[in-house]
């Protein structure tokens, strides 16, 4: 279903970015191809034959700009700087030109009076902004997800082989009896004394402690686990929905990783507030939970145990 649903989405995207960029094409807003007059300040003794940093004054608007001026031997070229107090229109073009320099428009001089150092330019053509718009999104959340999973192999490889050396050891069997009140509160049809519970246990103070994608492979586990004792494996169970709740509404007890990273110290001045956000969206999560839990019982799933997963409780 969820596929679908993405599938809806992005067609309807599509749709609206094609029928944007039509009537873009109808309506010219960007006013391509038209010539701005202009009146271009050279230096004292400034020679428009050679490349140099002028000054220039758009026909109609106060002010002058900056702008580099560059002359060929067909037109010359004048890269400006883009300047908030610009006329709308040059600083609509600028935002949605085609170039990764948004600070900068290249415009063409398509006529140069040097007597009254008056020029006429043309701006940078702008077309079909909506569809451009979202194939860089595409192309640039293609390219955080390779770098996501790269950086994840270690971080699940390390922590998948730290939980199957505290299973072998019976490390994980003691954890599930330490945190079995809270966890029979949380999964009830999950059996008591399952490894399930250990996982879920690992997963949750991953998040609590801020450890970001340490938490992932944690997380990864616990659903296998559950799913494990899923009588119906297309269908997520109550267990599942609640591990989803907690996870993403979880309580912190450290400020995440990554927030350190774009704040630094500072962050220790929210802690309170963070502390305070993540402890009401826990309860509201929980609750919620519960009610949905309430209204769509399940029987317990020891019948779906595998022989392979059955301890002593």
């Amino acid at each position: 279903m969820l596929n679908y649903i993405w599938a809806g989405l992005i067609i309807i995207s599509l749709v609206f970015a094609v029928s944007q960029d039509v009537m873009d094409l109808v309506q010219d807003p960007y006013q391509n191809g038209k010539e701005h007059t202009i009146e271009v300040i050279f230096p004292e003794n400034g020679d428009p034959d050679k490349r140099q940093t002028v000054r220039f004054r758009i026909q109609g608007h106060e002010g002058t700009f900056e702008a580099a001026w560059r002359p060929y031997e067909d037109n010359p070229e004048m890269i400006i700087q883009v300047d908030e107090e610009m006329p709308e229109l040059w600083l609509s073009i600028a935002q949605d030109q085609d170039a990764s320099n948004k600070e900068e428009l290249l415009a063409e001089v398509v006529g140069f009076d040097r007597s009254a150092r008056q020029a006429s330019i043309v701006l940078p053509k702008v077309y079909y902004v909506k569809l451009n718009a979202i194939a860089t999104a595409a192309f640039n959340m293609a390219e955080f997800a390779v770098t996501l999973a790269i950086g994840l192999v270690g971080i699940m490889a390390l922590w998948l082989g730290l939980m199957k050396i505290a299973e072998k050891s019976g490390l994980m069997y003691l954890l599930v009896k330490a945190v079995q009140p809270f966890m029979r509160f949380l999964f009830p049809n999950v059996p008591k004394g399952h490894a399930a519970h250990g996982v879920i246990s690992l997963n949750l103070a991953a998040n609590m402690l801020g450890l970001g994608n340490a938490a992932t492979p944690l997380g990864i586990k616990a659903m296998e686990e559950l799913q494990k004792l899923n009588p119906s494996k297309d269908k997520a169970t109550n267990a599942q929905c609640m591990l989803l709740t907690v996870n993403t509404a979880s309580i912190q007890l450290l400020p995440p990783a990554t927030l350190v990273a774009l704040i630094g110290t500072g962050v220790n001045e929210l802690m309170i507030s963070i502390l305070i956000v993540t402890f009401i969206s826990l309860m509201v999560g929980i609750t919620a939970a519960k009610i949905y839990e309430r209204f769509h019982p399940e029987d317990d799933h020891d019948e779906n145990i595998p022989d392979d997963q059955k301890i002593e409780a």
